[in-house]
Formats: C-alpha cells, sequence, structure tokens
C-alpha cells in the first residue's frame, strides 16, 4: 500500500536530497574563527505523522515550554523512558511497505527547538554557516522564522548560510526531523533505525577571506624516499610546513624528502593553511595508493589488511558517540593487532577519521548507502538502477569525498553495501575517480569489478578463496586480474567466530589475497534495565531479526569477547615459532612496512604450566618479511620432572600513542619435553556394602552403579553427555538448512538422551557399569562403559564409547558431565585464561591459571555455550583435582546446559545450588555459520569409538 503526506511534507517523499545546503567541502578546525557548539538539551516535541503539527513552533517567541526536552545529540527514542517510541531492528527488511519513494502516513517526526545568544565576542564581521554532522532521516531547518531548507543522508554533513539571520541574543533554531523518509530507501544498513540529531550540531563563524574548501594532495616517492605536497584551495593562501621548511602558494606542488605515513608507522607533520582572513591547521601524511601488478599498494609495497567492519555504535547513546568512545575504538583496534577498518556502512563521525590518520588504521571510507531490502523483490525498482536516484546517490558520494578527502588514513572510497548494482552506482564510481584518482574504489556487490578497483566478497568459503588465491575461480578477465580481499568474513556473533587461523593462512599463502574485515566491531546491545541488554524484538518491533544485531569482537561495553583475543593472535605482526628439544626460536617480521626495532622480546621456560626462569632475548630488527633463528639459553637446571615448555614473547620496547611499555604484540609456545599423563596401579577393589559400593576413596550407589561422592566431596553422578546449548553459528543461517547443525542436533534429539542401564560389574580390581545413551524415536545410540579404579587413594575413570548406527551429523560435545554440591574458586593447569574451542584456540595460552566459576562464563548476550578451556591437564575446584588423559576440555557452571539453552537473556540465568561440571574429551567446532562457513571438516567431532580417562582426588 502506499502512503501520501500533505502538500507540506512532499519533500518527504521527494527523491532529490533536499535544497538549500551549502556544496561540501572539506572537515576542519579553523585556528581563528570561532565556533558555537550547540549541543545540549533541546526542546521536543513528538507527532505521530509528518503533517501533524503546524510550522508555527519555528517562529520566534513560540512558547515552547511545555514541551518535553532531549539531549542532542542524541535518538529521541534512547531518550524519554520510552516516551518517545522504541528502536526497530531489522537486518534487512525496510519496516515500512515497499513501495518507493513512499513511507508509511505513520511517520515520527521529532520537532527540535534551541533558543540560543551569541558568545559577546562572536565577530560581526563576515558570515556563518550552521554545520549538521548527522540526522537521521530527514530535516527541515529554520533560524529565526526563516527557512533554510531540508536534507537527506543521515550520516552526512549538511550545512547552511546564516550569517545573515543572525542575531546578538535569543536566536531560534527549529529542526523538524521525520524518521521516515525517500531517504530511508538508501539506509537499510542492518542496524537499529533511530530517528533523530544524533551528531554535533555547530554554529561556525565564516570570516572575509577565510579559507573555503581545499584538498592536500601528499604522495610519497618510494624510490627516492621523496613527498611531493600540493594543496588546491577555493581561496589563494600559502601553505606551510615548518619540520620540512615549506613554504609555497596554494596550487603549488614542492617535493622534499619526507618519512611516508603507512599504519604501522602513521607519520604526521603539523602545517598551517593561511588565506587572507584565516589559518587552518593540517595534519599531512605523505603516501601513495596505486593498483599496480594486480596488487593494492602503498608507498610501494602490498598490503596486507588485517581489519574490522565497524559500525558507530554506544550501548546507551545509539550511534552518538563522543571523542573518548571514538578514542576507546581505535586504541582497543591497535592493541589487539588490528590494522584497518572498513566505516560499515557510512561515513563515520569525522573525529573517528582523525584518529586513524593519528595512531595508524588504513580506512575504507563507505558511503551512507544500503537498499538491501530489495532483494526481497529480486532488485526490483532498485533506487541505484532507477535514473531518477542518481542525484541523491551522487550527492552521498561527493558528501563523502569532499568532507574526508584529506585524511591519509583513507586508501579506498566504497560505494555503499548491498544495493544490487545499476547506473547510479556506475555513476558515483566514475564521479569519484574522476575527483580523487589518488585512492581506490570497492564495492562489494560488484562482481564483475565494472566499477571497482578490488575483487571484494562477503563470507566466502575457505575453498572458495584458495580457489581465488590461486587465480582459479573465474570471472571475468578484469577481475581475475585485481587482487581479492573479504570485505566481510568472520561472523562475529556469539560464540566465535572460527575458522580464523585458517582464513589468515591462505591470505598469507597467496599475493592475490589482500586480507579482510571481520563482520563486526561490537555488539549493538541496547543497555536494558531488565533484560541487561536487548536486541530485536525485545521492544515489540513488527520486524525484527533478533540477535542478528549482536555480532561484535567486542560487547557492548566494549569489553572485548574470546573473539577479539583470538583475532589478536591470529593476525600477530610476528610469528614466533620454535623447537623446544633444540633450544631453538624462529622469530618471522610478518609486518608490510615497520622493522621490528620498537620491539623487545623475552623468553621465560615453564614447568608444569609455572615459570622457573626468564630473561630478555636478542632478536635482530628483522626487516618486514625477513625471518632469523635464535638460540635460546640453555634450559634451567630444575628438580622436578614435570611438563617443560618455552614462552617467547614481543613486547612494546618503550611506550607508544596506543600503549605502554611492554605491552605483548605477539607470542610463541613450544614444548621442552613431553607430559607425564597421569597413571597409577588398580591395587583396590570395589567392596559391596548393602546399598552401595566402596572403592578407594569412592562411594557408589550399589543398584546403579553412580558415583556418589570422594572422600568427603559429594559428587552428582557423572555420565556422559553430547549436548551443548547451540550457539549462534551452531544454529547457522537460514539459507543453510542442510549443515545447521544446531537444528539437526535437536531434531536427532540430541538435547533429550536417554541412558539405560545396561549392567553394573563389581569385579577384582574395578567396578564397571554400562549403559546405552540414546534419544527418544530414534534407532542411534552410543553405548558407553565406564571402568573406575583405584589405589585406595586415587580413582580413574575410563570411559568408552562406541556408536550403534547410522550417525550422520557429528557431535555437539563428548564427555561426561556430574555436579558439585560446593566450588567457587577454579584452578587449572591447560590453556587460558579464556575460552577456546577447536577452531577457536590459536589465543589459548598454556600455563597455571585461576578463576571463580562466575569468571568462566563468556556473557554472550543470547545465551549459548561458552567457557571452555582447552588442552587442560589437571583442574582443582570444590575439594577435587582432576587430571586427564588425554587433556581436555573443562566447563563449569551454576546452571546446568538445559537452562543455558532455554535462556534467551543473561537475566534468565538463575544461579543454582550445584556447579555442573563437564570433563570433554572432544567439542564440535564453532566456524562462523550464522553468516558464513560452519567449521571446517578438520574439526568435525565425529562419531565414531574413543577412549578417555580422568582421574579423581581430593584436594584436603
Amino acid at each position: 500500500m502506499s502512503y501520501r503526506t500533505s502538500p507540506s511534507a512532499d519533500y518527504v517523499e521527494d527523491v532529490s536530497p533536499g535544497r538549500g545546503a551549502l556544496p561540501p567541502r572539506a572537515w576542519y578546525a579553523s585556528s581563528d574563527a570561532p565556533s558555537l557548539s550547540l549541543n545540549g538539551s533541546w526542546r521536543f516535541r513528538l507527532s505521530a505523522t509528518a503533517d501533524a503539527e503546524d510550522d508555527a513552533f519555528a517562529e520566534p517567541g513560540y512558547d515552547a515550554g511545555g514541551w518535553a526536552e532531549v539531549a542532542v545529540p542524541g535518538h529521541w527514542v534512547l531518550q524519554g523512558d520510552g516516551a518517545f517510541g522504541s528502536p526497530i531492528y531489522t537486518n534487512h527488511l525496510y519496516p515500512f511497505p515497499v513501495d518507493p519513494p513512499h513511507v508509511p502516513t505513520e511517520n515520527p517526526t521529532g520537532d527540535h527547538l534551541r533558543v540560543f545568544d551569541l558568545p559577546s565576542d562572536w565577530p560581526s564581521d563576515g558570515g556563518a554557516v550552521l554545520r549538521f554532522d548527522g540526522v537521521e532521516s530527514c530535516a527541515r531547518v529554520w533560524l529565526n522564522g526563516t527557512e533554510l531548507g531540508e536534507f537527506k543522508g543521515s550520516r552526512l554533513p549538511h550545512e547552511f548560510a546564516v550569517g545573515h539571520l543572525l542575531k546578538p541574543g535569543g536566536n531560534v533554531l527549529a529542526v523538524r526531523v521525520h524518521q521516515w523518509s525517500a531517504g530511508s530507501y538508501l539506509e537499510d544498513q542492518d542496524q537499529w533505525w533511530l530517528p533523530g540529531i544524533f551528531r554535533d550540531v555547530t554554529l561556525l563563524h565564516r570570516p572575509a577571506g577565510g579559507v573555503g574548501d581545499f584538498f592536500v594532495h601528499a604522495s610519497y616517492d618510494h624510490t627516492t624516499g621523496e613527498g611531493t605536497l600540493r594543496v588546491d584551495s577555493d581561496v589563494d593562501g600559502r601553505v606551510t610546513v615548518p619540520a620540512l621548511d615549506i613554504d609555497i602558494a596554494t596550487g603549488e606542488s614542492v617535493t622534499v624528502a619526507v618519512e611516508p605515513w603507512t599504519a604501522e608507522t602513521p607519520k604526521l607533520y603539523d602545517g598551517v593553511l593561511a588565506t587572507e582572513g584565516e589559518r587552518v591547521p593540517l595534519r599531512i601524511g605523505f603516501r601513495t595508493v596505486v593498483l599496480e601488478d594486480g596488487l593494492i599498494k602503498v608507498n610501494g609495497r602490498a598490503v596486507l589488511f588485517k581489519g574490522v567492519n565497524r559500525h558507530e555504535w554506544h550501548h546507551e547513546k545509539g550511534r552518538a558517540l563522543d571523542l573518548e568512545t571514538m578514542r576507546e575504538d581505535v586504541l582497543l583496534m591497535k592493541r589487539h593487532n588490528l590494522n584497518a577498518v572498513r566505516t560499515s556502512h557510512y561515513p563515520p563521525h569525522p573525529a573517528f577519521l582523525d584518529l586513524c590518520d593519528e595512531y595508524g588504521l588504513w580506512v575504507i571510507d563507505e558511503c551512507d548507502l544500503e537498499t538491501h531490502g530489495f532483494t526481497e523483490q529480486d532488485w526490483r525498482d532498485n533506487p541505484v538502477d532507477d535514473d531518477r536516484w542518481t542525484p541523491a546517490l551522487l550527492d552521498r558520494a561527493a558528501r563523502m569525498v569532499e568532507r574526508d578527502k584529506n585524511h591519509p588514513s583513507i586508501v579506498f572510497w566504497s560505494l555503499g553495501n548491498e544495493a544490487g548494482t545499476g547506473r547510479g552506482l556506475t555513476a558515483m564510481a566514475e564521479w569519484i575517480h574522476d575527483r580523487d584518482p589518488e585512492r581506490l574504489v570497492h564495492y562489494e556487490g560488484d562482481w564483475n569489478c565494472r566499477d571497482t578497483d578490488v575483487y571484494s566478497r562477503m563470507y566466502a568459503f575457505h575453498d572458495e578463496v584458495d580457489k581465488i588465491g590461486q587465480r582459479l575461480d573465474g570471472g571475468t578477465r578484469k577481475r581475475r586480474e585485481l587482487p581479492f580481499i573479504q570485505c566481510e568474513y568472520g561472523h562475529a556473533m556469539g560464540n566465535g567466530p572460527g575458522g580464523l587461523a585458517d582464513y589468515q593462512e591462505l591470505f598469507e599463502k597467496y599475493e592475490r589475497l589482500q586480507g579482510g574485515f571481520i563482520w563486526e566491531w561490537i555488539d549493538h546491545g541496547v543497555k536494558h534495565p531488565e533484560l541487561g541488554y536487548a536486541y530485536g524484538g525485545d521492544f515489540g518491533e513488527e520486524l525484527h531479526d533478533g540477535n542478528f544485531v549482536c555480532d561484535g569482537l567486542v560487547f557492548p561495553d566494549r569489553t572485548p569477547s574470546p573473539g577479539l583475543v583470538e583475532y589478536k593472535k591470529v593476525i600477530e605482526p610476528v610469528h614466533i615459532e620454535g623447537d623446544g628439544a633444540n633450544g631453538i626460536v624462529r622469530v618471522t617480521n610478518k609486518q608490510d612496512f615497520a622493522d621490528l626495532s620498537a620491539l623487545a622480546f623475552e623468553w621465560s621456560c615453564q614447568v608444569d604450566g609455572e615459570t622457573v626462569e626468564s630473561g630478555a632475548l636478542a632478536v635482530p630488527a628483522l626487516a618486514p618479511g625477513e625471518s632469523a633463528e635464535v638460540k635460546l639459553p640453555e634450559p634451567p637446571v630444575d628438580g622436578r620432572g614435570g611438563e617443560r615448555q618455552w614462552t617467547v614473547r614481543a613486547l612494546l620496547a618503550d611506550d607508544t600513542l596506543w600503549a605502554a611499555k611492554d605491552h605483548v604484540v605477539a607470542w610463541g609456545q613450544f614444548a621442552a619435553g613431553a607430559r607425564p599423563l597421569p597413571s597409577f596401579p588398580a591395587t583396590d577393589r570395589p567392596v559391596r556394602e548393602a546399598d552401595r559400593i566402596t572403592l578407594g576413596p569412592a562411594e557408589f550407589d550399589a543398584r546403579t552403579g553412580a558415583l556418589r561422592s570422594i572422600g568427603d566431596v559429594e559428587v552428582s553422578a557423572p555420565r556422559l553427555d553430547v549436548w551443548r546449548a547451540p550457539t549462534d553459528n551452531d544454529a547457522g543461517a537460514e539459507w543453510q538448512t542442510d549443515t545447521r547443525y544446531g537444528m539437526l542436533w535437536r531434531t536427532l534429539g540430541l538435547h533429550r538422551m536417554r541412558h539405560r542401564l545396561v549392567s553394573v560389574e563389581a569385579g577384582d580390581d574395578a567396578l564397571t557399569v554400562r549403559t546405552r545413551v540414546a534419544p527418544a524415536a530414534r534407532e542411534v545410540g552410543l553405548d558407553t562403559v565406564y571402568r573406575w579404579t583405584s589405589d585406595g587413594e586415587r580413582l580413574r575413570l575410563s570411559v568408552s564409547v562406541t556408536p550403534e548406527g547410522d550417525w550422520t551429523v557429528p557431535l555437539p560435545r563428548l564427555g561426561v558431565r556430574f555436579g558439585l554440591a560446593q566450588a567457587d574458586r577454579v584452578e587449572w593447569f591447560g590453556g587460558g585464561p579464556g575460552e577456546a574451542y577447536p577452531d577457536t584456540r590459536t589465543a589459548s595460552m598454556i600455563g597455571r591459571w585461576q578463576s571463580s566459576v562466575d569468571e568462566l562464563q563468556t556473557p554472550y548476550l543470547r545465551p549459548q555455550e561458552n567457557g571452555a578451556r582447552a588442552d587442560v591437564r589437571w583442574v582443582e575446584l570444590g575439594g577435587l583435582r582432576i587430571e586427564g588423559d588425554p587433556e581436555f576440555w573443562f566447563t563449569a557452571r551454576r546452571w546446568t546446559t538445559e537452562q543455558l539453552d532455554a535462556a534467551r537473556h543473561r537475566t534468565d540465568l538463575t544461579p543454582g545450588d550445584t556447579v555442573w561440571v563437564n570433563l570433554d574429551h572432544g567439542q564440535h567446532g564453532i566456524g562462523s555459520q550464522s553468516c558464513g562457513p560452519g567449521p571446517l571438516p578438520q574439526y568435525f567431532l565425529k562419531a565414531e569409538p574413543a577412549e578417555f580417562a580422568f582421574v579423581f582426588s581430593t584436594t584436603t
């Protein structure tokens, strides 16, 4: 159905970008001209439709005393405790009828009012512009009763000339903001729909003869070590760079010796652009971006992107980010070895790009464009292939490029995301190539690479990426000659992503593969008083995509997830591997530009996970790509006969902008000797006494063979367990129905296995319990034998599992589960400190670790399997010490797996009196099938015969 507003609001459904705004220009701060922030508390009135109220509020003298107040920057649906509506989350479905350019009559409209005075020292000469950095989705603006115009393009700047309208006091700024507009069809970007003035509003004085627009061209010649600077300016002036003794007129070029800018060495030179009426500070980075030899090269060298996609998000303020939050993002990225960010799927707040320049991150700057919802109708009526919309598309491209063109961190302009293909995209690409030939153009949806300079894909499976690396993927001739990046991969939703190390191995194997960008940076959970964090559907949305909006490497409060810790290890800029038996470590510099002079290396030797000696390790300042073998010192003399290993770390040698001295950049571990396995002779025999059987320190139920206690520790009987609360990646994407193992496991009934007792046999040296474990309604099963032995003090459980029937799916897990009445502190020797699974264990460091049971849990927004520690040799908790033969996966939590499975939010989990412990022989891999590939075959937990054992003893 099509809806129309009254003629007074026809602009809402106009496909044009708007009217009245000034042409786009570079974003900069003046050294001379004052500015006035209009951020703060604004009067606010919400209407249900676009034309529900008249325009009288824009007139001076209007009484808005009865209006509510909202904070600007901000989104009104995140303020007012629900009085102003609620957020809506959809991945790609439009939350209104697809009838372009029309939008519903039910169109929440927020009237914003701000009265302000000019500072007493505000200049009387020159002019002024009013700048909006971001308003969703359509705004109409008045100043002192005069209409300035209206605009669309939510994440783009818009300026209006207002100098002639200003007065010393009592200026009335009125802004009408509509949630839905024709522009909404271009902003379907897998995020919360959040109306409001969410970026800064600023009044800027523009002095006579002041700076207008300018373009800094600063290239670098890697063969000579020289940089060439030219600043094109709308207003003539001079450019000075004191550190380089540069003093030239605008439009002139100068070539001097410089240090280049790279993400690893972000050298910036301070300069000044001075016109007759104004001085503007410049931060200049010299670098050259080219497509050469089928590769993306910066300063003559191919770049490997180790990146992430970043939506702007704050768990309380939505997309209204302050500078310190943006800085926190950049610091976390740098500290976790990321070197690149794609600004999905719109230009970020401009201050974020300043931080990327300063700290060093490669940037793909993406246009505010996505029309993903048109895929539901096979892209029919898609605006990007409709000439009527092309002016709006070109306006969005121009506002991105002109605003951001002076940032050395930006190496790619991206046309947008998931908008199909069409003439409008071609027009954008042609305009950008003409305006800025010094950068490359990206767009993932252009698989034939008609308009782009790189072959880009999302979520290509490992085997396809391997073929692409070998140039065996076909496609057009142009595509075959272009480099490849994964602009999205490793979907970081819930527990995961898995398989990152396997992707990185491919990226480093083939020259054509130039890395990728994890989806995505942050979980978009909304802080909620009852739910902890809310996601799609928690606000009663008519259409929603659940927790698909929670798919980040950091949690909503920016706490790193295990996925980010894993990614940091996978993309380390230094590779450390060793031969522990011969005392040799091999160090490889994996950086693209910097040598290793900024790093210091140290070695340590551990026995049973405890460091017995450590020291500095002399490693040469290897150039990029170079390797060296370094001799380790003689192993320390230690009387213990435990498991020995070496650990070598690469640390920052000095403080940097982004981390302090001794920050760990990379590490490697390698064994110096084999682990002695736990064993003892079975000297005790089981003794039956009435309704119980005793064996060494243990007591069993004589009828069922179930363990009751070990010494003074009460134990809920261990028994075979194969179920885990499916992860988001287990659940899989709806379009991959044949391999969604979470669904297949549930269909098979693995979440409701039944245990049939076959026999309890008390022999001369062992208690043997035979069972069959199987799901109702199915003929498959697992014959399971528990064999208990003891030497009088310790108790050994050997488990033998034999599958029966035709198992067509892998198992979620394979091990035993039992309960402890009391347990809190946990100590273990094995992988840590965080969780790990078969294809997410690269960052798991072998050592001695301690934690509480509660701290073992990973707080995914939708509860799911979490918290396993890998390669555990022994664990102590609740008065027990448990050793594994072989190493095992360990999990402990205060709720059952079934309770974890049933929960939708963390607040649904109520700790019980029992701590449930899993000792797993195997776990199925994780993958990233929530929007990508599942686990690779080598990480499948196949239903096949298995034997494993545990040794129990008390710690008191």
